[in-house]
């Protein structure tokens, strides 16, 4: 599988993204099960026996955990979770998706130059914030194992140079420290920089 979706796919996502309209997804699950009687109010003996329970591994979601929800929970992505809310972008990633999200962690917003963060998430600045979030999505689920080399396009609109050498993935020269985080509609690859598209001029904030 290659890190490559047509053009209309990205620009649908483009479009839905800037536009902030994408619904999020509903996901319900009815595990009840009804009481069994028969039609003249004798009790039917019922097996009592219980079935094995699954439970859910490390690398695979349960059903409804999102790319947000998984980042919300995860403990090193608290700046980036705040920042996807501060661009209205909470629907979209919560959307059915596939997406494949480079993620910053806190570290990685730590290290951009004093007072931009608190800037980014002033009301005013929502554009440019949007700008630098949806520079970190690519449209479609792709696991470290089948990324590629070469430029790849982002929800944003621009390209991030990806780069595969041997077991290590770099975008634009950050590195992605932790591969194949999975969420129900996509996956996360968690990287050490906070990647800034180059049309962005972080003075003018």
């Amino acid at each position: 599988m290659r890190f490559f979706r047509s053009a209309n796919s990205i620009k649908k996502l483009t479009a839905v993204a800037a536009a902030l309209m994408i619904l999020p997804v509903a996901v319900a699950c009815d595990n009840q099960t009804p009481e069994t009687v028969d039609n003249v109010g004798t009790e039917v003996p019922t097996d009592t026996t219980e079935a094995p329970v699954e439970t859910a591994t490390d690398t695979m979601p349960t059903e409804g955990e999102t790319i947000v929800d998984v980042a919300a929970a995860n403990g090193s992505f608290n700046t980036l979770v705040a920042a996807i809310d501060a661009a209205g972008l909470t629907d979209t990633l919560n959307a059915e998706g596939p997406y494949t999200v480079f993620a910053p962690t806190d570290e990685a917003f730590e290290a951009l130059p004093e007072g931009v963060l608190e800037q980014l998430l002033l009301p005013e600045n929502q554009e440019a914030l949007t700008s630098i979030l949806t520079y970190h999505v690519v449209p479609g689920e792709v696991p470290a194992s089948e990324i590629e080399s070469g430029p790849v396009p982002t929800a944003e609109g621009g390209e991030v140079d990806v780069t595969a050498d041997g077991g290590t993935v770099t975008v634009n020269g950050a590195t992605v420290v932790e591969p194949d985080v999975m969420a129900s509609n996509g996956v996360i690859h968690v990287i050490d920089q906070v990647l800034l598209p180059p049309t962005l001029d972080l003075s003018t904030l």
